[in-house]
């Protein structure tokens, strides 16, 4: 960790818990982040107030440990995306796991990153806004160890970025990566190699941007499956080979192939281990980010481990525990969470546990049927037994849409003991 890194975080400890943070026990205004990491306060009786989500500690760890692992196991650099949880905490733990860097998404996030002191970013979109690229011109200027990777998609958006660099009066080119559309329909990218070239060739007619490899996500190829996303993955690789061959990456260290979402990694790893020797070593970057938490909905039916059990098993992470209020009939609950506190975007939360007083039980003939604003409706068969006052532990399906609801995040060990808060910047 740096040293700027640690200042950055040290006052993330030092901020001061009030009503900014929902959950949280209103007897803790005033203490500061570390403070009441010290309290050690149990989640279930040390007054945090429903609804109120948690991050598993030993899941959170788990996680952490499988995918550097598994990056290393393959031969793969890992640059997760950040934009799942906009948590410097934990980027600073997926880097002291060996992740190569953090991918964001858009300006305000490489902000964030920076302002954490994270040296390594990927942006995978293109970037033509002139006063965030004046901004990236100056932080590169400004510290000679920032390496910021992004993408190009156009001729046109090469020209935008060229006259706003120059504009700025950068001094060190920004590097980029070709984006190869994942199919036509798909989202960003460019759709055809030949059109590739044409942006490749705009790149080096310029003085403020460097192509330093080819670069897109599996995951928008149309009516994925492990034959199509194999299939794109080995243009992309075939693309980097034939810029190699035709000079386009002279002058370089290295050369960048990345892609991987949370969906086919296995699918990345696998095409990846196929790159032909080029004239240069490549930098494989996978991408993956919401393996962080991970969750109960969508990546748990389709992360790559469930296809490949061998390689190990990710763990949902997140739990949003919630409180009866309202329990007008033998068929019908409302808990105090709903679409302010949980994602929803994919699917549905789901009932999993039920506390009372003190005990812990599965949450049997209980499930959400819908979200209003601040309530979750249950659907309730005979055999549940359920009844005002019980807390209700939700899993949540899409992580990339449970963090933004929640900017600090206690951090449970499996008895409840709050060992850390996570900070979050959305």
């Amino acid at each position: 960790m740096t040293a700027d890194t640690a200042q950055s975080l040290a006052r993330l400890a030092a901020e001061r818990v009030d009503h900014r943070f929902k959950g949280l026990p209103p007897d803790a205004d005033g203490l500061t982040v570390a403070e009441l990491a010290g309290q050690r306060r149990n989640l279930f009786t040390g007054g945090f107030a429903t609804p109120v989500l948690a991050l598993s500690a030993d899941r959170l760890e788990h996680n952490l440990k499988l995918m550097e692992t598994y990056a290393a196991r393959h031969g793969l650099a890992f640059a997760p995306h950040g934009k799942t949880s906009m948590a410097p905490q934990l980027f600073q733990r997926q880097i002291e796991h060996g992740a190569w860097g953090i991918t964001l998404a858009v300006p305000h996030q490489v902000r964030v990153a920076r302002a954490f002191g994270t040296r390594r970013v990927f942006l995978a979109n293109e970037l033509v806004d002139a006063s965030a690229l004046r901004w990236i011109a100056a932080e590169q200027d400004a510290d000679p160890d920032f390496e910021l990777i992004c993408y190009v998609d156009s001729v046109r958006g090469v020209e935008l970025m060229d006259a706003a660099l120059r504009d700025a009066g950068a001094t060190r080119p920004v590097d980029v990566v070709v984006e190869l559309a994942a199919g036509e329909g798909a989202r960003t990218g460019v759709r055809t190699e030949t059109e590739c070239a044409a942006v490749a060739d705009a790149v080096a007619g310029t003085r403020t941007l460097r192509l330093v490899g080819v670069a897109g996500y599996e995951g928008e190829v149309p009516k994925a499956d492990t034959e199509r996303v194999t299939a794109w993955l080995r243009r992309l690789v075939a693309l980097a080979a034939d810029f190699d061959k035709t000079g386009r990456f002279a002058g370089l260290d290295e050369i960048v192939v990345s892609a991987g979402g949370s969906a086919w990694f296995d699918a990345v790893a696998e095409v990846f281990a196929e790159i032909p020797e080029l004239s240069l070593p490549v930098l494989k970057l996978l991408r993956s980010g919401a393996y962080v938490s991970h969750d109960d909905g969508h990546y748990r039916k389709l992360t790559p481990f469930n296809r490949v059990p061998e390689e190990g098993a990710l763990e949902p992470a997140f739990r949003l525990w919630t409180q009866v209020v309202s329990r007008p009939s033998a068929e019908q609950a409302f808990v105090n969470a709903g679409k302010r506190d949980a994602a929803y975007d994919l699917d549905l939360p789901f009932a999993q546990v039920i506390r009372r007083d003190g005990a812990e039980r599965p949450a049997t003939g209980v499930s959400v049927t819908a979200l209003s604003d601040q309530h979750a409706w249950l659907a309730t068969t005979p055999e549940a037994d359920l009844e005002v006052g019980d807390w209700v532990g939700l899993g949540l399906s899409h992580p990339c849409t449970s963090f933004d609801k929640w900017q600090l995040i206690p951090v449970a060990e499996a008895d409840g003991t709050v060992v850390d808060y996570v900070r979050t910047f959305f």
